[in-house]
Formats: structure tokens, sequence, C-alpha cells
């Protein structure tokens, strides 16, 4: 899975993050720009490409299972009353231009197409920061516009019937290992305390290594964490949680998420210093 004019994002001149920019994909995983692998600064992978529980997960990027009944998180759809459904809905998220491409990040477009053609355009920022010897700051903004006449709206398995499953927006898929990470907030322990509520910042702590998930503008803080450890590692923010997120014709949607990437097992203090570091105007 290879693509022309990647990326390779450095800090303090290591390599911590290779972008594709366009992947070599079936259609069924919803073709779309990723970044994978993603390192901590001792070269920990912190990511994982289609792995086998679940193909569609690419590594970090935006993916949206219903953009107005078409699938742009890869796999299959679920459909009320009858549960997840092979169907002919995929998109794809085709990259167009870099505005800005430097190593320490950089400003695409990106038309997210389907079959009536182009119904969002998309501008993507994504930079990376060094906070200390042992941890980096990856900052990940997305605008979603419009560009059909008509209103449309974002769902997800949730809004359609599938309780608990809200995900859909900017999604990590973590390392596996064979032990399940630690998850918590700044008040809450656990994937069922975390999953499905908004929190300023959410962390994932693996065997070597932390990763804290910070929502770095008012909307995005008030959008719930959807988090998986039991059965996969995973950390996205909803867009659409217990109803549609409607996108009138023209308008725009912007989402910005801050991820601290940190070797070693970080607790909730260290997490939370890091956060104020990454997320300071």
């Amino acid at each position: 899975m290879t693509g022309d004019d990647s990326v390779v994002l450095r800090v303090a001149g290591r390599p911590v993050g290779r972008y594709v920019t366009r992947p070599e994909l079936p259609a069924r995983l919803s073709p779309r720009p990723y970044l994978h692998p993603v390192t901590t600064l001792a070269g920990t992978a912190v990511t994982e490409l289609s792995p086998a529980d679940h193909a569609h997960h690419l590594g970090v990027g935006v993916a949206v299972p219903d953009v107005e009944g078409f699938n742009f998180w890869g796999g299959r759809t679920y459909v009320r009353d009858q549960g997840p459904t092979e169907l002919d809905n995929h998109g794809s998220q085709r990259h167009t231009a870099y505005q800005l491409r430097d190593p320490d990040g950089f400003v695409e477009e990106l038309r997210w197409t389907a079959a009536p053609g182009e119904l969002l355009r998309e501008r993507r920022t994504v930079a990376v920061t060094e906070l200390t010897g042992a941890a980096w700051a990856l900052d990940f903004t997305f605008s979603l516009t419009n560009v059909t006449s008509a209103p449309l709206s974002f769902g997800s398995p949730a809004t359609n019937g599938r309780p608990g499953a809200a995900y859909g927006g900017f999604f990590w898929r973590a390392r596996k290992e064979e032990t399940a990470p630690d998850v918590f907030t700044d008040r809450t322990e656990g994937e069922g305390e975390a999953h499905g509520r908004p929190a300023d910042w959410i962390a994932l702590a693996g065997s070597t290594w932390t990763l804290v998930f910070a929502g770095a503008t008012e909307q995005t803080r008030r959008d719930p964490w959807f988090v998986r450890t039991a059965e996969y590692p995973g950390v996205g923010s909803s867009l659409a949680h217990t109803a549609r997120l409607p996108l009138p014709a023209g308008e725009t949607v912007v989402r910005r998420i801050v991820t601290v990437v940190a070797d070693g097992r970080l607790d909730r203090s260290a997490a939370a210093a890091l956060v104020r570091k990454a997320v300071s105007p």
C-alpha cells in the first residue's frame, strides 16, 4: 500500500510518521490518505494498518461511516433493523494538492467523492512538534465543506440503531499488543467510563508507550470519545453520537485533535501536563 507524494514527518530530525497520500486500496476499504507508521521518538510503532480484525482501519486519519448514506469508513454498513450489511456504497477521499509540505507538517486539499460525484471538500492541516526528549505532539485539523447544492448529514452506526457505536471522524487505530492498553481521562478510568462521553483528553497506555488525545477547540471537546481497548485498541472523536450532524450546502464543519505520542507509561498528572504544553496557544 504505497502512494505518490507521501510525506515523512520528522521531529528533532527523527522520522515519526509517514503520510500516504494516494494508497492503492480496494473500493470496499473506502480508500483515503492515512498516517502509518506513526512512532514514538524511540521508534516504537503506535499505529496499525489493515489489521486482520478490521482491514479498513488505516492508521490515523478521518473516516465517516455515513455521509448521506455513503460509506467513507470502509467495510460493512450498519443498516437499521438489519445489522452490518455489505453494500456498494463506498466513497473515497482523493488528494488533490498540497498547499504546504514540510518535514514538520503539511496543508492538504482533498475531495470526498461517491457515486453522485463530489460531496465534500476538505482542507487538512497536520503539524508535529517536539514536547520533551521522550514525547511529541501531532496536531490534526480537518475542515469539511458541503460542495453540493443540497443539505448533507453525517451519521454513525449509533444514529442508525446500533447503541455504543458512534464512530466517525478523526480515528486512530493503535498498536495491538498481548495485553490491552489501559485507558483513562482526567477524571475516569477504564473503557466503560471513557467511551461515549466527552472529556478534555483521553489516554491509552500500552506496554512502553502512551497516546493522549485532546480536543483543541471548544466544539471538538463537546464531541464524545469513541474508545475500544478490549476488542482492539482505537480512539476516535465522534461527529454523530446520538443524532446525525447536519451540514447545509456551502457550510463547513471543523474539528481539531492534538495527540501526544510518548515513550513510557504516563500517569494522569504527566499526561495532563503534556496536553497543556501541546495545546497551549
